[in-house]
């Protein structure tokens, strides 16, 4: 009797970044008439150091000298140069002091700098599979989710719900107004093409405008791809081992599933098919494969997982059936 394979046919459905950083106000510079003074990150995060920078058009800053203090504590003199300052908790202030001596005439500058509590979160919206431990990747051609998760404080340590901030949203340097508002803490940004970047940054303010925080983000899609896996009966599918290369039927039938990683969701679950020695099968995540006749015999199996209607993924496995299983003295 000839050997082949049999389908039988079964039906599943696939279930469908963090950087932060804040200061008070919109800090960006504190300027005067003799200097500048910027710190960066424009908005620093708890417990980081932030750097304060001067720059001047009317005194030649390489022939002066430079003190620092925070706090009313000197921390640095010498010859100007950018200098970090420690910061504390949420919402606690900075007081950074500069006076810049050039001859005989002397400059100061107070900048306060007060860090606040913000996260940005990224939710791809693409394709893993159930239970699947690890993150989505962001998808080519797809869609991400990005949460803003802010506690603003103020220096006694006062907070205010989330919902009546304002969020101002900017990807790619271009701010999205109809993204922004009180309360508005979420965006669907489009994905980068691929091999390159797309940026995303939020301002966050408290409802009276004296707490300002911020955070961006840099996305890069991924490449999609798919992997099968074997569904044991008792076990359940084991996604601790990707089949790939050759895979053995020992038994009178086997069941694989394909889990598609890094495709677009955004118009519903990806589209599965499979297809055995070159021909169409089957579609959908799992397939059943039933060895007929007794002789040995090899097949190849492969399949496509694709986002409205294009190909974007797969994968191929080389079947081996009609073998026996290895057995133990008992003959078990």
């Amino acid at each position: 009797m000839r050997s082949g394979l049999l389908i039988a046919f079964t039906l599943s459905i696939l279930l469908p970044i963090a950087t932060s950083a804040q200061s008070l106000g919109d800090l960006g510079s504190v300027s005067g008439e003799a200097f500048t003074l910027s710190v960066s990150p424009q908005y620093p995060s708890p417990y980081s150091q932030a750097t304060v920078s001067l720059t001047s058009g009317s005194i030649e800053l390489a022939n002066t000298t430079m003190t620092a203090s925070v706090g009313g504590k000197e921390t640095y003199k010498g010859s100007v140069r950018p200098f970090s300052v420690t910061l504390g908790r949420t919402g606690s202030i900075s007081n950074v002091k500069v006076t810049v001596t050039s001859g005989s005439a002397s400059f100061s500058q107070t900048i306060s700098i007060q860090p606040q509590d913000v996260v940005l979160v990224a939710e791809p919206i693409s394709s893993s599979p159930p239970l699947y431990q690890g993150k989505s990747q962001v998808p080519i051609d797809g869609n991400v989710r990005i949460v803003a998760v802010a506690n603003l404080k103020d220096a006694g340590g006062k907070t205010s719900s989330p919902a009546k901030y304002s969020y101002l949203w900017t990807v790619d340097g271009v701010r999205i107004a109809n993204s922004s508002g009180i309360g508005k803490s979420a965006i669907i940004a489009a994905s980068p093409l691929q091999y390159r970047s797309r940026s995303v940054s939020v301002a966050i303010s408290s409802p009276d405008g004296s707490l300002v925080g911020g955070a961006s983000m840099s996305l890069s899609a991924e490449q999609p791809y798919i992997r099968i896996y074997e569904n044991d009966p008792l076990l359940g599918i084991r996604y601790e081992r990707a089949l790939s290369g050759n895979y053995t039927i020992d038994g009178t039938e086997s069941t694989l599933y394909a889990a598609p990683f890094s495709i677009s969701t955004t118009g519903g679950s990806p589209f599965i098919r499979w297809f055995l020695n070159g021909a169409s099968a089957q579609t959908g995540n799992l397939i059943t494969l039933r060895p007929t006749g007794k002789g040995r015999g090899t097949a190849s199996l492969s399949l496509t997982a694709s986002a409205d209607g294009s190909e974007t993924a797969t994968t191929n496995l080389s079947l081996i059936f009609g073998t026996k299983p290895d057995t133990n003295l008992f003959g078990l």
